[in-house]
């Protein structure tokens, strides 16, 4: 795991500039760093070394020295790979997966995407042809962003790596804010919230020669081709798809952990792993602890666990500094507590495995179509999918219009097309209330239509059900733009290398041909993830209603603590710029005194002023503390 960055220019002086940027990643890669500069490109490196610790350096080149590459991710089947780059005559100086990469690019082209298993974010220079060759992995675990400003291509693992660029223009995307906060993440389809710069997408790549750009898509997901099997063989294969993949995901010349939350999916995780340290974060909150769920957990398995209470004050002292490591505004709650989990990991390993991806894979949120307890509902939801679609959609649009009643919302989902009610899983503002809030400048936006329309417009011609396109968007837009981005950019900033292995390329393949009636039903959702993952775990932890990493920012801003930050920031001076003052320091008051429960949307906003004054007004890297942590 590492940071990448480089140019293309004619400029001068590209070493001084190119080792400014590869300083502002340094906490990707404080193990080594390399670059290379020619007339044309400055490629830099930042290393977190992981396989072939003495050997790995970055660059690297070809046979000849006519082609040279940085890499940050990792390739778990590279060494099968290497077998038969070894048997077409290529010579390798390292050990590592990267040069499986370069030799692979060199031998198969952009078919080596088709090969590759992992996670990946790389570019490779073509010296003699001068043209330059990226690519992101399937699902966008890795990063990679970029701009062409000023005559100047830039590109790297974070977008805080441009700043030092003479060539960088720094200026906020305006288009971006309004649709922030419905999202509560930067959703935008290309742009980021710095106008001018681009995010590679998921399964593309991108070939830069003589000015021009130009991205192609290699791999996307398809919900069409289901295998008819019977559900004791879906559990049978996902459990072995499951326990191949940790494996493979297992390779590293450092030690492997893995986080433990109080869920199915990091429990499966580290009850097949086993490693020798797992880690749990938890609140000093008196209704809900994960970190005292967790213990429970490996007191039960064997396993040992470190696990660490934090609270609202260290929260808002490190929140400055976890929206500047995010590089875009991000306002899920769970941002804080993985920043700790990561800093406390770090202090023991390198490396750790998570269970990020088996929601969007296995249908796991209740959002897909689970809205209710009542069994009887389920089972008259189960049966109204199976109805035509013409006949289903018209009934689906009928209860949309009905009063609210127990089980309505539940019955809706099953029947009314997905894009009519379904955006992802964090609606906090609605366009309407949204438009209300901002100032006149940031009105002008895409809509929310505009934002998720094209994904189903492409999942309509790749699935057939309702699910499977909400889990088609949920790959493209919240899986990225949130649950990805903010894992690695979290773990990152405490040079920790985190690892996905129920996010995998097998194991979608697997999971896009399972019929939806196996993964969300009257039972459960992923219900026959949770069938594998119980053969390795207690009962009540398969089973267990998904949570997500709860944070009580609801308690936090009626306490005087919360209260007074959030406040202070709202009535600073450069926030009349953004929103109707008033309006939201009316939202402070009225949470603060239990009116009603806003604190989603205050959060969204003060992520989004935190990160501005962060960028724009401090400028600066906000000063660290060392954490102290109370231990369970």
């Amino acid at each position: 795991m590492c940071g990448i960055v480089g140019f293309i220019s004619s400029q001068q002086q590209k070493e001084t500039v190119i080792e400014a940027m590869m300083e502002r990643i340094v906490h990707r890669g404080p193990n080594s760093a390399g670059k290379y500069v020619d007339d044309q490109i400055a490629l830099g490196f930042r290393r977190l070394s992981i396989v072939d610790l003495e050997g790995g350096s970055q660059p690297i080149y070809n046979e000849d020295r006519s082609k040279v590459i940085i890499f940050n991710g990792e390739i778990y089947n590279y060494q099968r790979l290497r077998e038969d780059l070894v048997l077409l005559g290529h010579v390798f100086t390292t050990n590592t997966d990267t040069e499986v990469l370069l030799h692979g690019y060199e031998e198969w082209g952009v078919d080596l995407l088709q090969k590759i298993r992992g996670m990946y974010a790389f570019v490779i220079w073509d010296i003699k042809k001068q043209e330059l060759f990226g690519a992101r992995d399937h699902f966008g675990i890795k990063p990679f962003y970029y701009a062409e400003m000023n005559g100047t291509f830039m590109f790297g693992s974070e977008i805080k790596s441009f700043l030092p660029h003479p060539d960088f223009n720094k200026v906020l995307n305006e288009q971006a804010l309004k649709p922030y906060l419905t999202f509560q993440y930067s959703p935008l389809n290309g742009e980021t919230f710095f106008k001018g710069v681009h995010r590679l997408q998921e399964g593309h790549y991108f070939t830069y020669k003589d000015g021009q750009m130009t991205i192609k898509e290699y791999w996307d997901a398809d919900y069409r081709h289901k295998e008819n099997l019977s559900e004791k063989e879906w559990v049978d294969k996902i459990d072995a798809t499951v326990q191949e993949s940790i494996a493979i995901h297992k390779n590293a010349d450092v030690e492997v952990g893995s986080f433990l939350s109080s869920g199915v999916d990091s429990s499966y995780v580290a009850s097949i792993l086993r490693p020798e340290h797992t880690f749990s974060i938890g609140f000093d909150d008196k209704t809900y602890n994960e970190a005292i769920e967790a213990r429970k957990l490996t007191e039960t398995l064997g396993l040992n666990n470190v696990a660490a209470i934090i609270n609202g004050e260290m929260s808002f002292k490190a929140f400055p500094l976890i929206q500047y490591h995010l590089d875009e505004p991000d306002a899920n709650p769970s941002c804080v507590p993985l920043y700790f989990l990561s800093n406390l990991a770090s202090q023991y390993v390198r490396v750790v495995q998570s269970g990020e991806g088996a929601d969007e894979l296995f249908a796991g949120y209740s959002a897909y179509g689970l809205h209710t307890n009542s069994k009887v509902i389920r089972v008259v939801a189960q049966g109204l999918r199976k109805l035509p679609k013409g006949i289903r959609y018209s009934i689906g649009r009928s209860l949309g219009k009905m009063k609210n009643f127990h089980g309505r919302m539940h019955l809706y989902a099953a029947t009314a097309p997905s894009r009519e009610y379904f955006i992802g899983h964090a609606e906090i503002f609605s366009e309407k209330e949204a438009s209300s809030y901002v100032t006149p400048a940031f009105q002008e936006a895409p809509t929310v239509a505009e934002i998720v329309g094209p994904y189903f417009d492409k999942a309509d011609q790749l699935a057939k059900e309702e699910v499977n396109k909400m889990q088609y968007l949920d790959v493209h837009q919240w899986m990225p733009k949130d649950i990805l981005l903010k894992a690695d950019k979290l773990t990152m900033a405490s040079s920790l290398e985190s690892r996905v292995p129920l996010l995998d390329i097998e194991m979608m393949k697997l999971a896009q041909s399972i019929p939806t009636k196996y993964l969300i039903n009257q039972n459960n959702t992923k219900d026959v993830f949770r069938q594998a993952s119980n053969r390795h775990l207690p009962e009540a932890w398969a089973n267990r209603e998904k949570l997500g990493f709860p944070v009580p920012i609801k308690a936090w801003l009626r306490e005087d603590l919360g209260y007074k930050q959030v406040k202070a920031l709202f009535e600073a001076d450069f926030v009349t710029e953004f929103f109707d003052q008033a309006k939201i320091l009316q939202l402070v008051e009225d949470h603060h005194d239990g009116k009603a429960d806003l604190q989603r949307k205050i959060w969204a906003i003060y992520s989004f002023l935190t990160w501005y004054k962060v960028y724009f007004i401090d400028e600066e890297i906000p000063k660290t503390e060392t954490i102290v942590y109370d231990t369970l």
